[in-house]
């Protein structure tokens, strides 16, 4: 039962056992409108504060987004941790997405808007279907999703080592023509399906009845992945916009 995350992806139920406290769903779902509360906290909080000094923009992008990816992979390591690194990691990327937020709002007025309400849109979407079992997360559909992030994940590493030694990055990553809308558009469709994954861990852990520090775990899986999909359709609608 992996999840599909870019910073989860050995995660699994069968590494915990069932608890006398076990996991709950309405535990997890207040758990996750918790750290998605941080992020927008956070994230409101860094775009007034690039609003007022623009040049922190990329200081605080870079720093949150370092800074998040830490705590992730501490997260995805030491699961019992997560009542208290899952916030601090929520904390860390709403200081990224507000700053990155920032910077493309004022290119594209009105595209924060619209990729926040497609992103939930998509989510909902998802769960619906998930729920009604139009789609299942069967172990082939989480191999190909599997692959797919971790294929994405290697493009964007190497992207960066690639602008560090050479300050250009790859073209069909910022390009907005009909290749670099769709590579955008796989990588959106790649994110959003790994919602389905992280609505079946917490789905078999509420079975399995795992601890209760699984719900956090659960949760911060569930922000990871909007974090992400929100990035890639704000990325996705900049490229439209500019096309």
């Amino acid at each position: 039962m992996r999840s599909g995350n870019p910073v989860l992806q050995g995660s699994s139920l069968t590494e915990v056992s069932a608890s006398s406290r076990p996991m709950t769903l309405s535990g997890t779902i207040g758990r996750s409108i918790y750290l998605l509360l941080l992020v927008a906290a956070t994230a409101t909080i860094a775009w007034h504060q690039v609003s007022s000094n623009p040049s922190l923009a990329y200081p605080m992008a870079i720093g949150g987004a370092l800074g998040g990816f830490i705590f992730a992979i501490i997260t995805s390591f030491k699961k019992e941790w997560s009542p208290i690194t899952a916030p601090i990691y929520a904390i860390l990327e709403g200081l990224f997405v507000g700053a990155i937020s920032f910077v493309f709002e004022q290119r594209f007025p009105g595209l924060v808007i619209q990729a926040v309400m497609l992103t939930f849109g998509v989510a909902f979407a998802l769960l619906g279907a998930f729920q009604s079992r139009i789609i299942r997360a069967s172990d082939t559909f989480k191999a190909v999703i599997f692959g797919a992030t971790a294929a994405i994940a290697l493009v964007y590493v190497f992207n960066m080592f690639f602008g560090l030694i050479f300050h250009t990055s790859l073209g069909f990553i910022r390009d907005s023509g009909p290749i670099g809308i769709g590579f955008s558009l796989i990588v959106t469709a790649v994110a959003a399906l790994n919602l389905v994954i992280d609505f079946d861990l917490i789905e078999n852990g509420i079975a399995v009845r795992a601890p209760k520090y699984m719900e956090w775990y659960s949760a911060f899986a569930l922000t990871v992945t909007l974090v992400w999909l929100y990035i890639e359709i704000l990325r996705l609608l900049s490229k439209l916009r500019r096309n």
